[in-house]
């Protein structure tokens, strides 16, 4: 997880610097994108600060309230960020700039948003290329949509959808300013305000789907599963594996619960030992998975009812 504390701490630094110098230029010449990007700016910081708190939080060793630990926490924390970049982000925004689209205003000493602007893209820009370098590395050449889909870390591609979206509403923010004083045209100012909330929206909605998945439990990646189902078969006195269960507690947090058929004729020492055999196979070949919970049962016993629903299943 020490990757995933640098990107955060980076964005933290960049966005605290970056928040109170448009703060003072948008107090200073009454732009209403600007001010949209100090606030902007100021979510992602405390967001940053959620995400570590997550951290500290599910890196708790288990007690007997939580006898699974709380790796779920770094998922809850990271469903509140995406809740507040909608919530504070976007719809303050989206408001803000409404209002000033019905009262235009126009920017006075525009020269200091285009500095700041500039500041903030350099500042982003590194930031956006920290966290971009950590998630090409977690990705192994995946694609974007799988590699975040698949990811069972969120901070990362968190901190780089975030920074995306930073960069976008820069963008944004140059525009309104460039065409409402080239154009003589103060309400542009709020429709690039507006323009910052609705990127704002899609991100949120986006980083609350994948953080609402890992928060529900999401299963071990397929060739995890293919793997652990792999080794229980291979083992001698085990007839077949009856059902594979799999549930991500954080992203190096795996429990696996496995229904095993034993050949009858084996005696109950055998079964313990070929248990316990399994289980160092699993976590040698799989660090992540750190409970196994191993039960021994009739395939028809487990199955009862459905029994040959499933047969038919596994047959084909």
């Amino acid at each position: 997880m020490a990757h995933s504390r640098t990107v955060i701490f980076a964005a933290l630094a960049g966005n605290t610097a970056i928040a109170v110098t448009k703060f003072a230029a948008a107090i200073l010449t009454g732009s209403s994108a600007m001010m949209s990007e100090a606030i902007h700016s100021v979510v992602d910081t405390g967001n940053q600060l959620l995400l570590l708190n997550g951290l500290r939080r599910a890196a708790k060793d288990p007690t007997e309230r939580h006898p699974l630990g709380y790796g779920l926490q770094l998922y809850f924390y990271t469903f509140v960020v995406a809740v507040l970049i909608f919530g504070v982000g976007a719809v303050v925004s989206v408001l803000h700039g409404i209002e000033r689209i019905r009262n235009p205003e126009p920017i006075e000493n525009a020269w200091v948003n285009y500095a700041v602007l500039a500041f903030g893209v350099i500042f982003e820009g590194a930031v956006w290329i920290v966290a971009l370098k950590s998630f090409n590395t977690e990705r192994a050449g995946r694609g974007w949509v799988e590699a975040v889909k698949s990811s069972k870390d969120p901070t990362v591609f968190t901190v780089l959808f975030e920074d995306t979206a930073a960069l976008l509403g820069l963008l944004v923010a140059l525009l309104g300013v460039f065409f409402s004083q080239t154009l003589n045209m103060p309400v542009l100012d709020g429709v690039a305000s507006v323009g910052v909330g609705l990127i704002l929206g899609f991100t949120a909605f986006f980083l609350a789907a994948e953080s609402q998945s890992l928060l529900t439990g999401e299963a071990a990646a397929p060739h995890t599963r293919t793997e652990i189902k792999a080794i229980a078969d291979a083992q001698p006195g085990v007839a077949r594996v009856n059902e594979l269960l799999t549930m991500h507690f954080g992203p190096s947090d795996i429990l696996v619960a496995l229904s095993l058929d034993f050949d009858d004729a084996m005696p109950a020492g055998e079964v313990e030992r070929t248990v316990s055999r399994i289980e160092k196979a699993i976590k040698s070949a799989h660090p992540d998975v750190t409970r196994i919970f191993i039960e021994a049962q009739s395939f028809e016993g487990h199955w009862g009812s459905d029994v040959e629903e499933r047969a038919s299943e596994l047959s084909n």
